[in-house]
């Protein structure tokens, strides 16, 4: 697999990074399959420097949070208005109410809202495939319903957080993975909500327990110190472990 950050900024875009997005690509069927982990606010821009748009796959949104989904109204005016000759409609996985609530945030009905353009389907609980993928959705803890994700394909296997705070099931779902694409939005020592996000140390107690190959830290808010995340993650986890950065790719 490769992984291509396109945006790594916590909650809100900043002004070096668009919000969560990230461009999973692996060898599929003498082609390419291209699937997309969020398309968060601002992503959709850079994402054109990375593919055509019309060669997305499929998009895998791990909850509906503007922060992590909203530039799929943007996608949807691309497919429906500027994308030439018949195309299938794109495979579109999240929580349940997806199709609603991005109907919503475009001011359209609800039918047929996006569904046009999209096909959207609820997590399934257990492992479903999609395309050269093995795909895992587990409910980790946030405000709202969120879901970590792992990807495998040809016995490697990648894990997404999206949004957590501490919990077993993101140690469940990325055990044993290559490598761990981990939020760490928080800094040690201060004045943390529980059940929202992790510190650097939090994701980096979690990819010990978890014993992934590696762990990268993103989802970092503008306003937080991105070394200082790191530098609480690297006495906690024995491994390579670096901060995302927009443009970095890793062959997992």
């Amino acid at each position: 697999m490769k992984l291509t950050v396109v945006g790594m900024s916590g909650s809100y875009p900043g002004p070096r990074s668009p919000a969560s997005c990230y461009l999973v690509e692996q060898e599929y069927a003498a082609g390419t399959f291209r699937l997309l982990l969020d398309l968060g606010n601002g992503a959709l821009g850079p994402l054109q420097d990375h593919l055509d748009l019309a060669a997305i796959d499929a998009v895998l949104l791990s909850h509906l949070h503007a922060d992590h989904c909203i530039d799929m109204c943007g996608l949807y005016v691309e497919r429906k208005y500027y994308t030439s000759g018949p195309t299938p409609r794109v495979p579109v996985f999240g929580p349940a109410g997806t199709s609603e609530r991005l109907a919503r945030a475009y001011d359209l009905s609800a039918d047929p809202g996006m569904t046009n353009e999209f096909d959207f389907r609820t997590f399934p609980e257990g492992p479903f495939p999609l395309g050269p993928f093995r795909v895992t959705a587990r409910r980790v803890v946030h405000p709202v319903p969120a879901y970590a994700v792992r990807l495998e394909a040809e016995g490697r296997a990648l894990t997404y957080s999206g949004d957590s705070g501490a919990c077993d099931a993101l140690v469940e779902i990325a055990r044993g993975a290559d490598l761990l694409l981990c939020e760490a939005s928080f800094v040690e020592g201060a004045s943390n909500p529980p059940g929202l996000h992790l510190t650097g140390r939090e994701a980096a107690e979690h990819a010990t327990r978890a014993e992934v190959g590696r762990l990268v830290l993103t989802h970092i808010p503008p306003v937080v110190d991105a070394e200082q995340v790191l530098g609480d993650a690297k006495p906690a986890y024995a491994g390579p472990v670096e901060v995302a950065a927009c443009g970095a790719t890793y062959t997992v």
